[in-house]
């Protein structure tokens, strides 16, 4: 049934005809969901107070109102100084509180801004002198609004015209979300001040303490549309970097200060010198500038020619022994589970050592530890576990806390048994505490390059093979081993893909003392040997730390036990940072 419409007026206004359309909506058998949908609609509240707000705004319009005064903020305030110059009653008292209460002062404002039609940015007008070359519609006015966030771009000097260009727009800054300029853009103006005869510096200078809005007068930079993604390359920084620290910096303030160890992921690479990154885990959105390789290498290798510079830590080696590493005796340590406390004259795989190859351990050509290209990896159902490398410094007791994770979960992680030369006793089995080889044979493995590592004691050779890694990766069990931190060069590979757990112990001032009955350190220790401990653990983090993924720092064997448990478990279950060549290789 078709209901009349009711007659609207030309005076009704849009929110009573509203109203007067949802009366007359009725629900019919072939248009029920189509009219209850509409009658919701209608039924908004929301859209019900837009309608008031319309009907107001156009009485507003036919009435044209005039304000009685353009200024009723200079009239509060020159009331509230008279008021504050007599004695006050109480009526008067509260008149002037009212008057200042940031709320009263914020409608003032607002009615003077109505009440003047100051709706619109007042742009700077164009100068009469404008070269006449240009034409009109190449010059862009861009008013950008900013916090006291950085603009987001860095300028340079044109060095044969002598413009100010826009040298980079920094990925996620204010610049960048506006879209409104971009690289290459000649910049002449800024809030109406002509910037042509000033220094990049200068510029930087008023562009960073501007506050508010920024209005720039531009000519655009004809250039092709930009086909830029966002780069997805991320790399491992191998050394701390601090921007307010390099002269070299095109702005220090654009400059992304890191650490060694942070993951960062580049995204533009476009300028050879100065790429663009985000630090991976910052809420920061907005890219910043960070050396590139070929630049950080070639001041590098400045800084070494001038004697300003030490050689590369890459080609450092520790020079303390492995057998002051572990404090133990001969009988302690011979327990078939273990030779790194017995190392009088420990070795390394020679092949490997002189053979030439580069000393990094990733493979790239560079004497230098700068960044290294990552991605994250998780060993997929069937794949081998990741080999677990234990390196700790002097004092550290690594044997005893990798054996304590091994006995309380077998079934799961795994020793790598070591070959020796010596007897086997009677209550030893081969291929469970030892490998039992002849002296002949272990000679004839090393010099087929067999050990990561191997050493002599008391006239018996002791020794780490590859192979008895790979049993026990090949059984799905994880494998443990201890090292010493030169084995990184041969175990880092794409066939092991190393999780590096540096153990260090925690060293008190002499002033303090061990928390806890518990702690490790022994009361007996010296001042000197505190002081050789920190020294080895710095010679440690200095020479190896790029290749470190995970530092213990050992309280007691209790809680370091139960860290490096957890951690375990994180690197099986969770994707972790591994150089990229291992999982392109």
């Amino acid at each position: 049934m078709i209901e009349a419409m009711p007659i609207v007026s030309a005076s009704t206004g849009l929110h009573e005809t509203l109203a007067l359309l949802t009366s007359q909506l009725h629900p019919d058998a072939n248009h029920k969901e189509d009219l209850v949908f509409l009658k919701d609609v209608f039924s908004e509240k929301s859209l019900s107070y837009l309608m008031k707000i319309h009907d107001k705004l156009k009485q507003y319009e036919k009435h044209s109102p005039t304000p009685v005064l353009h200024s009723a903020t200079c009239l509060a305030e020159d009331l509230a100084e008279e008021l504050q110059n007599g004695s006050l009653e109480d009526d008067e008292r509260e008149l002037l509180l009212l008057l200042s209460t940031p709320h009263l002062k914020a409608v003032l404002s607002a009615h003077d801004t109505v009440a003047q039609k100051n709706f619109d940015p007042v742009l700077p007008p164009l100068p009469e002198d404008l070269d006449d070359d240009l034409e009109e519609e190449s010059v862009k006015i861009v008013r950008l609004v900013k916090n006291k966030e950085p603009l987001g771009a860095t300028i340079r000097r044109d060095e044969v015209t002598g413009a100010v260009i826009v040298a980079r727009i920094m990925r996620g800054g204010a610049a960048d979300r506006s879209g409104l300029v971009h690289v290459g853009d000649e910049l002449r103006e800024v809030n109406g001040n002509l910037i042509t005869h000033k220094r990049p510096d200068e510029i930087s200078q008023i562009l960073s303490q501007s506050q508010g809005s920024i209005t720039l007068k531009i000519i655009p930079a004809v250039v092709e549309e930009d086909k830029l993604k966002e780069s997805r390359v991320y790399l491992r920084a191998l050394f701390d970097y601090t921007p307010y620290e390099d002269k070299a910096t095109p702005c220090q303030e654009a400059g992304l200060p890191f650490k060694r160890g942070d993951i960062l992921q580049v995204v533009s690479q476009e300028d050879a010198t100065w790429w663009q990154a985000k630090r991976v885990g910052d809420c920061n959105l907005r890219a910043a500038l960070i050396p590139s390789t070929q630049f950080q290498e070639r001041r590098l290798r400045y800084r070494i020619k001038m004697g300003s510079f030490p050689t590369p830590a890459s080609s450092k080696a520790l020079s303390y022994d492995r057998a002051e590493r572990e404090d133990c005796d001969s009988e302690g340590a011979l327990n078939g589970k273990d030779i790194a406390g017995l190392r009088r004259s420990f070795r390394l795989r020679k092949d490997r050592q002189d053979s030439g190859e580069p000393k990094t351990p990733d493979g790239n050509h560079t004497e230098f530890e700068i960044y290294e290209e990552v991605t994250q990896y998780l060993p997929r159902p069937g794949e081998r576990p990741r080999l677990i490398v234990l390196i700790g410094s002097l004092g550290a007791r690594i044997t005893e806390l990798k054996q304590k994770v091994i006995a309380e979960n077998p079934r799961c992680y795994g020793l790598a048994v070591p070959h020796t030369t010596r007897a086997r006793k009677c209550n030893e089995r081969e291929g469970v505490e030892y490998h039992f080889i002849t002296k002949a044979t272990f000679e004839a493995d090393i010099q087929n390059g067999k050990f990561i590592e191997y050493g002599e004691y008391k006239d018996n050779l002791y020794g780490t093979s590859l192979e008895s890694i790979h049993r026990i990766l090949d059984q799905n069990k994880v494998c443990l081993v201890d090292v010493q931190p030169e084995a990184l060069k041969t175990l880092r590979t794409a066939e092991f893909k190393p999780y590096v757990v540096f153990v260090k112990p925690r060293i008190y001032d002499s002033q303090r003392k061990p928390l806890g009955s518990s702690s490790s350190l022994s009361s007996g220790i010296t001042e000197d040997d505190l002081q050789e401990m920190k020294q080895s653990a710095e010679r440690v983090d200095e020479c190896y730390g790029p290749w470190v993924d995970y530092v213990l720092v050992k309280e007691d064997p209790v809680s370091a036990l139960a860290e490096l448990q957890v951690v375990l478990e994180r690197v099986q279950m969770e994707r972790q940072w591994v150089p990229v060549s291992w999982v392109r290789s």
